[in-house]
């Protein structure tokens, strides 16, 4: 904290404490306030010249302090110490709770110690039924693979694959953090698929550094990310899929080989690393996205929506 910053509230306690130590030494005073007794003349000459709008004569703060003594004679409206109101307390008091429950905080100790004095200054007012802080899975989990990346060690990822609706365990390497489209993502070699793979950080539920380094293999470089995260690659599957018009935006949105129209509906090729997001995608749409090929997908595709459909009907 500046100098200046530290006088400003010592400047509004003051003339509360004069008031409550009439006639006090100017030692004494100086002694309270934990500064020289020039400092406490500074701060007196200061607060002479402070006081209501107007600023005359009748408007402004009056000590005497001619002597060793400080008398207040008018105190210009500041009889009580300055106390925050419920509303700054509580502001205050989510935003260094926020800060104590966010991992790898330097001073973590300074945090709880200036938790513990606004709470006790708010008089009860703010407590932990009042207040409760619940981070969000990304900030709780970046503070973590950042100190893993600065570490050079790997990480046990327990992740959540939206288009599979399923959770995995995979050891990877780090390789960088990164943000694009609102969401941030971590690169890393994931040593099951032996490949560069990208995830989702809102989807990771657990990282776990490990002791062991990070070792991806030489060469391995991270992808240009001018194209957008998902870049397609001549080894994933290539599909065809025949869109009605409430879901061309297929076409716009994802990075296709060919686009046609026929009949009114769109023909659309494109490449996918996971044949589960098309399976989502069609079984969604209430057939208003056909897979056209691999025939295998579209077969599988067709026996899961007669699945489905016979469970309906059964009940």
């Amino acid at each position: 904290m500046t100098a200046n910053e530290a006088r400003l509230p010592r400047l509004l306690a003051m003339v509360p404490y004069f008031l409550a130590h009439q006639g006090i030494s100017a030692a004494e005073a100086a002694a309270d306030f934990g500064i020289t007794e020039r400092q406490l003349r500074r701060d007196l000459d200061l607060l002479w010249m402070c006081g209501l709008p107007g600023h005359g004569p009748g408007d402004l703060i009056d000590l005497s302090y001619e002597g060793d003594t400080v008398t207040v004679v008018f105190d210009a409206g500041m009889s009580r110490p300055l106390r925050l109101t419920n509303e700054e307390a509580l502001a205050l008091v989510v935003a260094l709770r926020t800060l104590a429950e966010t991992p790898a905080i330097a001073d973590s100790d300074a945090v709880q110690r200036a938790l513990a004095k606004v709470e006790h200054a708010a008089g009860g007012a703010v407590d932990d039924t009042t207040v409760a802080i619940e981070l969000d899975r990304e900030t709780r989990m970046l503070p973590a693979l950042r100190r893993s990346l600065d570490d050079g060690h790997a990480l046990l990822l327990r992740y959540y694959t939206a288009t599979r609706d399923e959770t995995t365990e995979r050891i990877v390497d780090p390789m960088r953090l990164f943000e694009m489209d609102g969401h941030n993502y971590l690169e890393a070699w994931c040593r099951s698929a032996e490949g560069m793979r990208v995830f989702r950080i809102d989807r990771i539920e657990h990282a776990e550094q490990l002791d062991e380094p990070s070792r991806p293999p030489a060469g391995v470089e991270v992808r240009d990310l001018n194209e957008g995260v998902f870049q397609p690659a001549s080894e994933h599957l290539l599909a065809l899929l025949r869109l009605s018009s409430a879901y061309f935006w297929v076409a716009d949105y994802y990075s296709t080989e060919a686009v046609t129209e026929v009949d009114g509906l769109l023909h659309v090729s494109l490449r996918v690393a996971d044949p589960a997001w098309v399976r989502a995608l069609a079984l969604g749409s209430a057939g208003q996205v056909e897979v056209l090929s691999p025939e295998w997908l579209a077969e599988s595709i067709r026996t899961e929506a007669a699945a489905a459909l016979a469970a309906y009907a059964a009940k």
